[in-house]
């Protein structure tokens, strides 16, 4: 029964990328942000289209920046952000855990270093260092807090899961089986949903971003038509003109968060963690 339920899982997670794949290229999006939800739609299939339709797609043409202003939106683009980023570090610790034969311990720390490294020094600071003035040093510096609370209580589901997962099913422990994908899959799902809370505290006390919108400095949000993903020339050379970024208006009653502040959710992150691997230490998993 397993093998039909990963068999249709996959079916159904090919559909989903070629679909998100297609229409992504139409929405007024940031381009990391973009392949974001590609990725994201890759770990979770169905699940990951459905977030990039209801949270991302302009629903008509020009209500693109309206529409991403919902808090939970932006939460949603920055949650996203944070599993695509991470998750790519995760899965590829995963698979090197597996080629060594590491012991679950240093698979579960492997995969933490590779995905937090990833996701920090790569999808947070050098593909956003345009919001740190352009300076990579000073995005490492102003997403290093951020990305460590949310890599935390993305990890607390992730880690039940992936080792219940293992334990449960043996031939899951070798990148060469779909069971292997499959679970990894289910772990970034769960992953994806422990990490919400954080990102919202995150996004309200304006510490992370959710989506943007990014259109051409020459076309009116009504128009539509938006440049392609895949198109590798700089904005000039596409459009003759730069492009236009809009950020959804935040709070402004949102106040500095306080070293004090950010020592507790720090600590509360960490809590997170020791909790999910507190229940694979329960159930033998480690």
């Amino acid at each position: 029964m397993l093998d039909g339920v990963m068999l249709l899982w996959f079916l159904l997670t090919a559909l989903s990328l070629l679909f998100v794949v297609a229409d992504i290229r139409a929405t007024p999006e940031s381009p990391v942000l973009k392949w974001g939800f590609i990725l994201l739609t890759a770990y979770t299939g169905p699940l990951g289209a459905f977030l990039y339709v209801l949270g991302c797609r302009e629903p008509l043409p020009g209500l693109h920046e309206r529409y991403v202003a919902a808090r939970w939106r932006q939460v949603l683009g920055s949650t996203m952000h944070c599993v695509a980023g991470d998750g790519v570090g995760i899965l590829t610790g995963a698979v090197l855990a597996s080629l060594f034969h590491l012991p679950k311990t240093a698979d579960i720390g492997l995969e933490y270093v590779l995905g937090f490294g990833f996701g920090w020094s790569v999808f947070q600071s050098l593909f956003m260092r345009d919001m740190a003035g352009g300076s990579y040093l000073r995005a490492l510096s102003s997403t290093f807090f951020p990305e460590l609370l949310s890599m935390n209580c993305l990890m607390a589901g992730m880690v039940p899961v992936m080792a219940l997962g293992t334990a449960s099913a043996p031939a899951s422990r070798y990148p060469s089986g779909s069971s292997f994908w499959f679970i990894m899959s289910m772990a970034l799902l769960v992953g994806f949903i422990t990490a919400y809370p954080m990102n919202w505290w995150l996004v309200s006390r304006h510490m992370k971003h959710g989506m943007m919108t990014v259109r051409p400095q020459n076309e009116s949000p009504d128009r539509g038509a938006h440049k392609s993903m895949h198109d590798n020339r700089t904005p000039s050379e596409r459009t003759g003109s730069v492009q236009r970024k809009s950020e959804p208006p935040m709070d402004d009653d949102a106040k500095p968060v306080s070293n004090s502040v950010l020592a507790w959710m720090t600590t509360l992150s960490f809590a997170v963690l020791g909790l999910g691997l507190s229940v694979v230490l329960a159930f033998g998993g480690l």
